[in-house]
């Protein structure tokens, strides 16, 4: 794709788009992406423009910071309360709002919270900082969680005693069967998300055509990489056939990343987690292995955690299972903006509601 000439790149999303709509006449049909990066790139290209009315893109978990809860927060807050802990996070975990309060909020407060790039990062704060307790606040999928099982080996290497984990890892496939067990979230077809997929391959997601006969396409990120990945689906749909396809093969191999699966099953192991909106979803989550416990800020650092509350009105929930587009939430543009979110959907860049605000939706728009 990226080989192209801009003509090319034109012709091909007029054949894409007009295909599109000879597959979609006749029926309503609900795509749902299922990668932050997707939903931002579908709505600063304009692809919902381009589709028929009858057929529309929802978005689904994909945003790690957004499906992070209130409690794991609210957790990471009391810490940062603590004079002799450090910590580590990335940026746009800063205004994610906790039960009463941000972490942006306790940085201002004097609390020692330092924005880094990677764990490894986090890493050499810790190796600087002997007399702090350094906690990496761990969110993120199967794409991020690789390099956080390498600093907490790097960590046992070098003997370091002050570094800590923070874990909210998630794993995408069991959270996507939640969706499609819970029988309210009606979707025809997945875009499945490429920088995940690039770690874990396919089968993972083999479920989907096997158990729900629906059918699922990997996708890459340019506009023309969702605009074949749509209309792939909508091939699949038509001829009343579900299986799993990869349009992004040029990144993501069959098999993924065995590198990567066996630094994660070396010191994660799976585990029930809360995501918001959907609940407790089993072996959702990645905790920390006994071997490695040492590095398990909860199981090593002891904490009061305020009660968890929730935003009243906020419909972040419904948002990330594909029930609700931002614009019909009360709060959207409104009491809700980027400069101050009630929900984490309007935090992080990947965020749906975010994505909606920055770059308009077209027919869609409020």
């Amino acid at each position: 794709m990226l080989s192209m000439t801009n003509e090319e790149v034109k012709k091909a999303a007029a054949f894409f788009t007009r295909e599109i709509e000879k597959l979609a006449s006749g029926r309503s049909l609900r795509l749902m992406e299922v990668c932050g990066t997707h939903t931002v790139s579908i709505f600063k290209s304009g692809i919902r423009q381009l589709l028929p009315e009858n057929v529309e893109l929802v978005s689904g978990p994909g945003c790690p910071v957004c499906v992070t809860p209130n409690e794991y927060l609210d957790t990471a807050i009391a810490y940062s309360r603590k004079s002799d802990v450090m910590i580590t996070t990335f940026g746009d975990m800063l205004k994610v709002p906790g039960s009463s309060s941000t972490l942006a909020k306790e940085k201002a407060q004097g609390s020692d919270i330092r924005i880094v790039y990677s764990s490894l990062e986090a890493l050499e704060f810790a190796a600087k900082n002997p007399g702090k307790k350094v906690i990496f606040l761990a969110v993120g999928f199967e794409t991020t969680a690789p390099t956080a099982a390498a600093a907490i080996l790097m960590a046992d290497e070098a003997h370091l005693t002050n570094f800590y984990v923070l874990s909210a890892h998630k794993l995408v496939p069991p959270a996507l069967r939640a969706l499609l067990a819970s029988g309210k979230s009606h979707v025809d077809g997945f875009l499945l998300p490429g920088h995940v997929s690039a770690i874990i391959g396919l089968q993972p997601y083999d479920f989907l055509s096997k158990e729900y006969h629906i059918p699922g396409v990997v996708a890459g990120f340019e506009p023309l990489d969702i605009l074949q990945a749509v209309y792939m689906l909508m091939l699949q749909i038509h001829d009343q056939t579900a299986r799993l396809e990869n349009q992004y093969s040029r990144i993501v191999p069959k098999e993924g990343n065995p590198s990567a699966c066996t630094i994660l099953s070396q010191v994660y192991q799976q585990t029930d987690a809360v995501w918001r909106g959907l609940g407790k979803i089993p072996n959702s989550g990645m905790s920390i292995r006994e071997k490695y416990q040492a590095f398990d800020a909860l199981l090593n650092i002891p904490i009061i955690v305020e009660e968890t509350k929730e935003a009243s009105q906020c419909q972040c929930g419904k948002v990330l299972r594909g029930l609700l587009q931002p614009s019909a939430c009360l709060l959207f543009g409104k009491a809700c903006r980027p400069e101050h979110p009630i929900g984490s959907c309007m935090v992080s860049v990947e965020g749906t509601c975010a994505a909606w605000y920055k770059y308009g939706a077209g027919r869609w728009q409020v």
